[in-house]
């Protein structure tokens, strides 16, 4: 007959090891930096277009539910996708990018109208109020490369837009910290399962959605009410 004190100990030994676990993660979090305001505009951007067209930005900061809803509310954005970018599995699913294992990054796809608003207004909402770019394979609660800080370039006017603001707002010291965001060529975008898009907008109570996304919402209709859209 087994000991009652060894399933005893058994599950103490667990209850410390999820103890420690969680203490340890919380460790390794640390608040979102604050930039400072107001929040300098690019130097180096394209031109608005003399006509309606369309082009595409795909850039990756954290989890896609609240990245996707801040750039829903610009002007001359029209549409944007949830997916997956940056790594080297064809058609990945949401449970094999969350192990870790497909080199992807949680993205989205911006479809937006060059003549309402330039590839450089996107990316200063990016830096500002989408995510926190001085956090490496982190953002808020989520950790793992799948949430990394990164922009996908299509073309190179892009990339010389991106890489010359990201060294415009580190020498203008617009975070104490250093910007951790890489720039590299898109290779693919595939979009995300139907049950992720426009997740905030189906589920605004979600207690997710309330603490880590909506709050930042606020922010872009405050900081930039001129590129706003309710």
């Amino acid at each position: 007959m087994k000991s009652p004190y060894i399933g005893r100990g058994l599950a103490l030994a667990v209850i410390i090891a999820v103890i420690t676990w969680t203490a340890l993660r919380a460790l390794g979090e640390r608040p979102p930096e604050t930039p400072k305001f107001p929040f300098p505009a690019p130097a180096v951007d394209a031109q608005l277009a003399s006509a309606e067209s369309h082009q595409t930005a795909a850039l990756a900061g954290g989890c896609f539910w609240g990245v996707q809803a801040v750039f829903e509310h610009l002007k001359g954005v029209k549409s944007v996708t949830s997916g997956y970018s940056g790594g080297f599995v064809k058609s990945p699913s949401y449970e094999s990018v969350s192990m870790g294992v497909t080199g992807h990054a949680e993205s989205v796809s911006i479809n937006f109208d060059p003549s309402k608003i330039t590839y450089g207004q996107l990316l200063m909402v990016f830096f500002s109020v989408a995510h926190d770019p001085t956090q490496w394979n982190r953002q808020g609660p989520d950790t793992g490369s799948q949430y990394r800080s990164a922009i996908f370039y299509s073309n190179d006017e892009q990339k010389r837009i991106a890489q010359a603001y990201m060294a415009q707002l580190d020498s203008a010291k617009v975070y104490s910290r250093p910007i951790v965001t890489k720039v590299e060529r898109l290779q693919a975008f595939y979009p995300a399962e139907d049950y992720h898009q426009d997740f905030l907008q189906h589920n605004p109570d979600n207690p997710y959605i309330v603490y880590n996304d909506l709050p930042k919402l606020e922010n872009l209709k405050k900081d930039f009410p001129d590129l706003y859209k309710p």
